[in-house]
Formats: C-alpha cells, sequence, structure tokens
C-alpha cells in the first residue's frame, strides 16, 4: 500500500488516467468472462473437463458485444506504445532500444508462465502422465497466449506503423479496414487463406486508432486548421515530431458528440453485418459454430470496436473526474503493475482448483443454464479470485519488477546488429507462440508444447535478455 500511495503521488498531473483505468477494466472482464461462461464436465473415461457454456446461452450473445474487450486492449495499447515510443526518442533513444524496453514487460511474464507450465507437464510425464493428457491441459493454460502472438505483431510493427500514422493519420486504420473487408470476404466466398491477413489487419485498425487518441490529446490543431507545434504531455510523449510540412490529416476527435457518433455508427453497422449479414451474433467463440468473429477479427468486430469507443469517449469525463481521487486512482495503478500476470495464469487457476475440487471428491458438474449451474457460479468465481491471487502473489514481482526496467535510459544508440537481432527475437518468440497455439490439444506432447516452439521461444526471449543487458549498445 505504501509504494501505491508513492505511485499515487508521483503521477504527473497530465497522465491520461483513463487510460490505465481502461487496461485493468478490460482484462478484468476477459478473466471473469472466461471464469462465468466455463462449464465442467466429465468425458468418457470420468477425466473433468472444461468448455465454453455460450453455445448453450444463445440469449446472452449480444451481451458479447460489451464482453469482447480486446479491441479495448488493442486501443489503449496503441496509445501507451504511442506514448512510451515518443517520450524515449525524446531522450535520444531509438525504436530498437524501445522495443528490448516493451519486452521486459510482456516477454519476461511469459517465460515465467511456460517454464512453469513446461516443468510441470515434465514432472507429470516422468510420473506416466498420458501425453495427450498433458498436453489438452497445457492447451487450456495457454490460451491466453493467442492474444499475445497478434499484440507482439503490433509491438514490433510500432515505430513503422506509428511513422505512417504522422504522415497519413486516420486515413491508415481506413485502409486497414478495408483489408479486412477484402479478408472477410475471402472467408465467405473463398478462398478462406484471404482472410488469414485479418489477424494482424484487424488487430493493428485498432491499435493505429489509438495512436490516433494519443496525438489528438497532445498535439492539438492550431487555431487556423493546420497542425500546431507538438506540445508536450508529463505522463507520456514528450515532443512529437512534427507532421510533414504541407500534409494535413485528420485527428481523432474525442468530444461526447464524437462519442455519440461512434456509437450509434458502430452499433449500426454491427446490427447489419450480424443480425441482417452473414456474421454470427455472438463476439466471443461458440462451440460448433463455423464463423468465428474473433478468430480472425471480422467487420463485425471492427463495427463492434467503433461502438466500444464510443462508450468510451462518452464515459471519460466522469472516469477521469472519479480517477482524480486518490483510492480509486491506487486501485488502478495496483492492478496494472500485474495485469498481464493476472491475464496469463487466470486459466491456470481454473486449472489448479477443478484439479483440487476433483481429487477430494467436491467439483460439482451442474448443466449449464440450471438453477444449480447459476447457484455455483458465485462460489466458483470466489474461489478461483483465491486461487488467483495466490498465484499473482507469487508471479507478479516478476511482471512488477520488469515494469520498472529501462534499457533505453542508457545513453547511445544502437548497431544494426541489435537492430536485427530485436526483431528477430521478436519474431521467433512469435512464431513459438503462433505454433503452440495452432497445434490440436489432442496431440500427444510429453511436454506439453511441441518441441519447435520451446526452442523457438526459448531462443528467442534468451536474444531479447542478452540485449537487454546491454549487448549491442555504443556510446
Amino acid at each position: 500500500m505504501r509504494r501505491l500511495r508513492q505511485l499515487a503521488e508521483r503521477t504527473p498531473a497530465g497522465r491520461e488516467r483513463y487510460v490505465d483505468l481502461l487496461r485493468a477494466l478490460a482484462i478484468t472482464m476477459v478473466v471473469f468472462g472466461h471464469w462465468s461462461v466455463t462449464v465442467i464436465g466429465r468425458d468418457a473415461t470420468g477425466q473433468a473437463t472444461g468448455q465454453s457454456a455460450l453455445g448453450d446461452l444463445r440469449w446472452a450473445y449480444p451481451l458479447t458485444w460489451l464482453a469482447q474487450v480486446m479491441p479495448v486492449f488493442f486501443l489503449v495499447g496503441g496509445y501507451a506504445n504511442a506514448a512510451s515510443l515518443t517520450r524515449l526518442r525524446s531522450r535520444g533513444g531509438d525504436a530498437p532500444g524501445w522495443l528490448i524496453d516493451r519486452s521486459a514487460r510482456l516477454v519476461r511474464p511469459t517465460s515465467t508462465l511456460l517454464l512453469v507450465l513446461t516443468a510441470a507437464a515434465a514432472v507429470g510425464w516422468l510420473l506416466d502422465a498420458d501425453s495427450t493428457r498433458v498436453r489438452e491441459v497445457f492447451w487450456f493454460a495457454t490460451i491466453p497466449l493467442w492474444f499475445l502472438v497478434a499484440y507482439l505483431a503490433a509491438v514490433v510493427l510500432t515505430p513503422p506503423m506509428y511513422a505512417l500514422h504522422r504522415r497519413l493519420g486516420l486515413a491508415v486504420p481506413l485502409a486497414l479496414v478495408v483489408l479486412v473487408g477484402l479478408g472477410d470476404l475471402g472467408r465467405l466466398t473463398g478462398p478462406e487463406e484471404l482472410s488469414y491477413g485479418n489477424y494482424l489487419f484487424g488487430w493493428l485498425a485498432v491499435h493505429q486508432l489509438g495512436f490516433a487518441w494519443h496525438d489528438a490529446r497532445t498535439v492539438p490543431p492550431s487555431p487556423t486548421g493546420r497542425t500546431a507545434p507538438p506540445r508536450a504531455e508529463p505522463d507520456a510523449a514528450g515532443p512529437s515530431t512534427p507532421d510533414r510540412p504541407g500534409v494535413r490529416r485528420r485527428r481523432l476527435p474525442l468530444s461526447r458528440r464524437a462519442g455519440l457518433v461512434f456509437l450509434a455508427g458502430g452499433l449500426g453497422a454491427v446490427l447489419l453485418l450480424t443480425v441482417l449479414g452473414p456474421w454470427p451474433v455472438a463476439m466471443l467463440k461458440v462451440p460448433d459454430e463455423r464463423l468465428d468473429n474473433a478468430a480472425p477479427p471480422s467487420l463485425a468486430l471492427l463495427a463492434v470496436a467503433a461502438g466500444q469507443l464510443g462508450v468510451i469517449l462518452l464515459l471519460r469525463g466522469p472516469a477521469e473526474r472519479l480517477l482524480r481521487r486518490t483510492g480509486p486512482w491506487q486501485v488502478v495503478i495496483g492492478v496494472n503493475l500485474v495485469v498481464l500476470t493476472v491475464f496469463l495464469w487466470h486459466l491456470t487457476a481454473a486449472i489448479l482448483l477443478i484439479g483440487l475440487l476433483d481429487a477430494v471428491g467436491t467439483l460439482p458438474t451442474p448443466a449449464v443454464d440450471t438453477a444449480a449451474w447459476w447457484a455455483w457460479r458465485v462460489p466458483w468465481l470466489l474461489l478461483l479470485s483465491v486461487v488467483l491471487a495466490v498465484l499473482v502473489a507469487i508471479f507478479g514481482p516478476v511482471e512488477a519488477r520488469s515494469g520498472r526496467h529501462r534499457t533505453g535510459r542508457r545513453t547511445g544508440r544502437g548497431t544494426p546488429a541489435r537492430t536485427a537481432s530485436a526483431v528477430v527475437g521478436y519474431a521467433a518468440v512469435v512464431a513459438a507462440l503462433l505454433i503452440n497455439s495452432a497445434t490440436p490439444q489432442q496431440t500427444p506432447e510429453p511436454l506439453g508444447a511441441p518441441a519447435p516452439a520451446l526452442v523457438a521461444y526459448l531462443a528467442g526471449a534468451g536474444v531479447l535478455r542478452l540485449l537487454r543487458s546491454g549487448w549491442g549498445t555504443r556510446g
């Protein structure tokens, strides 16, 4: 509590605290959303299994327009990445130094999860656990990693994409939306391979809006309508790169009127695309549903993102007034110190609780949408919160310490080898997580993850760790 109080007292007056609140809320909603729709059953061998209950809760499909909060995370991620990149550059840092900085906060907590799960899988295998069962448990625990594949890709692309944003502004996310539409057409009419790019284009479109939010707040237009000289934002940016001479860009409007327009436009578009169009109403994965709005992101999901942006803008004023109070702001700081740890470990908490209750013979398995199933939701969520709190207490300090690491504070600039190594390190980590996510859960894997994924991940994380130690820096 004392550290939280100190951090709260040191918060710059101009910090966009609302971004931190949105990040904390988004991850909290993901965690409780996953837990809430989990249904526990047993397979033919009597082993406990878990799956989503959404297939039996069709009435809840429209609620997923709020529950699908990954667009919110990419939005605030874009804001935070633009802020930290411009801040580091104002101190004389460069893009490779920024990538190395970000790897500390993103890769170290992920490495902790993977190493612990791999060690647990190895112990299970040595104790003669079925390798297919080992993979199923590992696969379920690492479901959160699919999100990191797209987010790490967005981080690697932040320096060039932010430069593109500074030149073309909102034209960039609009172009990405067009690409998502072409991918949707391929998914609906073939070939389906045309839609694979949506895994990147969809999330990049929302990430670019985060850039636009950052710049709209930190670099206001001049009274003449031309871009004014950039002003520093105490929490994030420092001086931003001015627009290129002769280039005029439309800025993201942040007013309440703009919020109403985004909300109405997004809601209208999603109704057309789902109720009248071909896309499912649910924005989360529904078992046995042919189309999935989030894998890859569809135009319907981007319409939901636009509506969510409208809600965010409408609630911005009251939220900022709330966050000026010390108590709420300390809570937001506390959650953000371990927010990735909470996200990464929340399904492991579910596995541990299910295993514990099953071992002592007290695991309830009521049918979905029955009175017993609903009554079990409250103790289920409370018990999971306790288990996750223990895991966060153990592993959260890794993330909290990583957040204090700042490679960019060193003087000097990097070499070409350092730049290439940073990109290769990220690429190896992303490839490893992608291989793990794409490998079916029924594949026999004694170590839980495919061996190529583990080798690639350790190599990429090792390179980034070496770079964080200062290798490749001159000056």
